[in-house]
């Protein structure tokens, strides 16, 4: 392969290109793999470099375990302010959560804040929970249990003050560290007011790193001047990302059209209806702007896919194919919804690692959901065949940047009927996701004359 000026000339064999560049740089590589470089469609970076430089909890098997890393944490700490990531109950022993009282026996006086595995609760200490004017009084609180909604947003928001600029800073960089060492070339940084704030977006914007970022504001707009005006305020790619619909099936806030099998009588969270969602879709789709929405649940997908029916009706279909907006995680959609979708040019931003952890029979979703409606989530198959514009990605740090692992989940699908090829999950994970941010030339995420030449050598 020849490439000049950042982009590929040429590919063929050896000897022929030796003689069309004799005066080239040559470096042998020694028998090693080269393929286009991955793109991360959905991230959280200073998260995921949290996580990645200091307390994760992903590895805890149960209540006490998750509890004795906590402890031995701020014993390597002491006086520090706690920020973790990643226990999972539905791994653990049935009935064990964790609880207000426990994350005070081992943090005492410092404020913590632990979200759970989806990061659509977290349990914190009373010295967290002090610091958060109002929280008592917001949906989501429980003296104990951990907070979700809004009292998960103010919690957040009081753990993030306490972060240090240079803790960011090295968060940041050591997540995107990450991403190059797995051959991810550029990430789509999913940010808004409710995930890392403005403060984070700005410094974030201000970090110089080989990895490219493309980033996305989930901030609702109702006009179409609104959304000019907080594209040029923030530098956006798009409206999009994490705009959030609904929650997480793991703690019991994706909206469903049903009840829980698991929760009887709860049907998760609305956090924007229709009405919300055709709004910014009318004011995005007519500034041009990419809209997008945080999505899981079958009652957050219809109100979706409602409103963008009626955003067709109103712009007609070239204009909302034209914008590239997207729907992240779609993990609950049925083959009429995929149709429309497809017809649409709506692309599907999703995570394949989703289905890795938490499908198949004895999984999280079928202890959510049951084992019927467990088996609809993440159809990679039907949206594919529905034209469905796929991009794969982590949602770091909920699972991890590791590319080839979701090439292997949505190839080796936990439901049967499911997977995609592993050519199509490649290309989900490349060229997908880079048309997902905007780049319809056509021949980015290839290695072909006149391509980018964005790349990564493996050794096999």
């Amino acid at each position: 392969m020849a490439v000049r000026d950042g982009v590929v000339a040429w590919l063929g064999d050896d000897a022929v290109g030796m003689a069309q560049f004799p005066d080239a740089d040559s470096i042998d590589l020694d028998g090693a793999f080269v393929a286009p470089a991955f793109v991360d469609s959905h991230v959280h970076l200073t998260a995921t470099g949290l996580q990645l430089t200091g307390l994760d909890l992903s590895a805890a098997t149960s209540r006490d375990q998750c509890l004795r890393v906590i402890a031995d944490h701020v014993d390597a700490n002491p006086g520090q302010p706690v920020w973790g990531h990643g226990w999972d109950d539905s791994a653990w022993p049935p009935g064990q959560m964790l609880t207000t009282a426990d994350i005070d026996a081992v943090a005492g006086r410092n404020p913590a804040y632990l979200s759970r595995v989806d990061v659509h609760s977290a349990v914190a200490s009373t010295a967290l929970r002090d610091r958060a004017s109002g929280l008592s009084a917001v949906a989501g609180f429980d003296p104990q249990r951990p907070l979700s909604a809004q009292a998960h947003h103010l919690v957040r928001a009081e753990a993030r003050r306490l972060l240090t600029a240079r803790q960011r800073d090295h968060a940041r960089r050591a997540a995107l560290d990450a991403a190059a060492a797995a051959g991810i070339v550029a990430v789509h940084e999913c940010a808004g007011p409710q995930i890392g704030g403005a403060e984070d977006w700005n410094e974030l914007h201000g970090t110089d790193h080989g990895v490219d970022v493309v980033g996305y504001w989930g901030e609702a707009v109702s006009t179409a001047d609104q959304a000019r005006a907080l594209i040029e305020a923030t530098g956006a790619r798009g409206l999009a990302g994490d705009l959030f619909v609904d929650g997480a099936l793991g703690s019991h806030t994706a909206w469903l059209s049903e009840p829980y099998a698991d929760a009887p009588g709860c049907i998760g969270n609305c956090y924007l209806d229709t009405d919300a969602i055709a709004s910014h879709l009318f004011a995005c789709t007519e500034a041009g702007v990419a809209a997008g929405f945080h999505v899981i649940g079958d009652g957050a997908v219809t109100a979706v896919v409602d409103a963008l029916e009626r955003t067709v009706e109103r712009f007609g279909v070239p204009a909302v194919a034209r914008c590239g907006h997207r729907i992240e995680h779609l993990e609950m959609v049925s083959a009429q919804q995929a149709a429309k979708l497809g017809a649409w040019g709506i692309t599907a931003s999703m995570q394949p690692g989703f289905d890795a952890i938490w499908g198949g029979d004895d999984g999280m979703y079928a202890g959510r959901l049951g084992a019927h409606r467990a088996a609809t989530l993440n159809p990679l198959a039907l949206l594919a065949s529905a034209g469905v514009r796929l991009a794969f990605g982590s949602d770091a740090p909920v699972t991890a940047m590791d590319p080839w692992s979701w090439v292997r989940a949505a190839s080796l699908h936990r439901t049967p009927g499911s997977a995609i090829s592993v050519r199509a999950a490649f290309a989900a994970a490349t060229r997908g996701a880079w048309r997902a941010g905007g780049v319809r030339d056509g021949v980015t995420g290839t290695l072909v004359p006149g391509a980018p030449a964005s790349y990564a050598v493996w050794d096999t």
